[in-house]
């Protein structure tokens, strides 16, 4: 259906934008991830998936054509409507998410919103084949998944929400690319949230 939609952003907010373009003004949900990554005006380009319902026909877009692929994808899957689809890509960014399905990380799964922990649970199970394989911008978080992911469990464990505690372990594993000491990693990324 629609690919993708270039135009003026005149208006955002944190589940909505409005892109104008050829004079019409189209509403876009969009995850809450990407409030923060559109600018507060000026040329945007952004890839849309349509989602049509008896009672509704909305436009989602998202700033990479890989998150709206996994948009995609997520909404085929029984149990995972475009609401909790969204949600995911909102709140982790596509390496972390390929891990935590990787991994089978239930628990940092089931801290996004609107995922329990068996609808976490049976999402690991039925994308663990479809992300075989996948590449990702992982960058530097990649090369270390454990002591990473230990990293990241103990914020989560300390209440921080997935997405900021993931930016600050990311951060910090990109200033101290050869540490190895947990308890380390841990300090710096505290003292980045």
């Amino acid at each position: 259906m629609f690919e993708s939609i270039k135009g003026q952003l005149i208006d955002k907010t944190a589940v909505k934008a409005v892109v104008e373009t050829g004079g019409i003004g189209y509403r876009l949900t969009i995850p809450f991830s990407a409030y923060t990554k559109l600018p507060s005006g000026g040329a945007v380009h952004l890839f849309l998936s349509q989602v049509v319902r008896e009672d509704s026909n909305t436009l989602y877009a998202f700033i990479e054509k890989e998150e709206r692929d996994l948009f995609e994808t997520l909404i085929t899957l029984s149990g995972i409507g475009p609401k909790t689809a969204l949600s995911i890509i909102g709140h982790l960014e596509m390496g972390a998410f390929h891990r935590a399905i990787h991994a089978a990380d239930v628990r940092l799964l089931s801290k996004i919103p609107g995922l329990g922990k068996k609808t976490a649970e049976k999402l690991v199970i039925e994308m663990r084949d479809k992300v075989k394989g996948v590449k990702t911008k992982g960058g530097a978080l990649s090369g270390m998944d454990g002591i990473v992911g230990d990293a990241l469990n103990a914020l989560l464990n300390l209440g921080y929400n997935p997405m900021e505690a993931q930016k600050a372990v990311q951060s910090v594993m990109e200033e101290k690319k050869n540490e190895t000491d947990l308890g380390k990693i841990i300090t710096a990324a505290l003292q980045k949230l």
